[in-house]
């Protein structure tokens, strides 16, 4: 590693540890948000301004960092903004956090795992490159694979960054609608397994799978 390496992954575990030390998880739960709304509220309706934009630099460091607590930030969205405002901040603000977890994991590791597992990566590579969007949106639709992993493997691969942005943004946007309406009746949630019922998950991945089967169909329909 290179002295800007060190120095950007210094800083990553000096955040990351600051983070569980002064237990930031905790701050981070439903039953806290449930807690804190009225106060929050009260904040966000003297600086409505100044609210959003602390909420979205949060939403950005967290999920850039790959720190527990995105799901109930994205219903906290929901329920201090609304439906539409909710969904267009948490929409930026998870795609800006994404990419830079993405670009994190490219700086630190890519070059290195690359030339070890060069032979290795090839094919893989070779995929990414011909569908990388389709797997990626395909990932992103489907709720079963933690999002923070996807952007750290995706960071070690070929994909272009642009691709990565704009197939993040596109795929996450479904189950961000879903959490941030969810916020918006944020009284009723007693768990955020209430939010995603496994019919709603079966349509996500329904959703997610379409792109591709549709892309092989088209590959292997017959021409005459």
């Amino acid at each position: 590693m290179n002295t800007s390496q060190i120095t950007l992954l210094l800083l990553i575990t000096s955040a990351v540890t600051t983070f569980f030390y002064v237990d930031g998880q905790h701050y981070l739960t439903l039953d806290m948000l449930k807690l804190q709304q009225a106060n929050i509220t009260i904040f966000r309706n003297a600086h409505a301004t100044l609210a959003i934009t602390l909420y979205g630099l949060l939403y950005i460091a967290v999920t850039g960092l790959s720190l527990p607590g995105a799901a109930i930030l994205t219903l906290a969205g929901g329920a201090l903004f609304g439906l539409f405002w909710g969904s267009i901040v948490v929409s930026f603000a998870s795609t800006i956090g994404a990419t830079l977890a993405f670009l994190a994991a490219r700086f630190l590791f890519k070059d290195s795992i690359q030339a070890k597992f060069s032979e290795r990566l090839k094919a893989i590579n070779a995929g990414i490159t011909r569908d990388g969007a389709f797997y990626l949106f395909t990932l992103r639709l489907v709720p079963l694979f933690p999002f923070f992993v996807i952007n750290v493997l995706m960071g070690l691969t070929t994909l272009k960054t642009r691709t990565f942005y704009w197939v993040s943004q596109l795929g996450m946007l479904p189950g961000t609608l879903v959490y941030v309406n969810a916020g918006t009746q944020l009284a009723k949630i007693e768990t955020l397994s209430d939010i995603l019922s496994p019919a709603l998950v079966g349509s996500l991945v329904l959703l997610g799978v379409f792109p591709l089967i549709t892309k092989k169909f088209i590959e292997n329909f017959p021409r005459d």
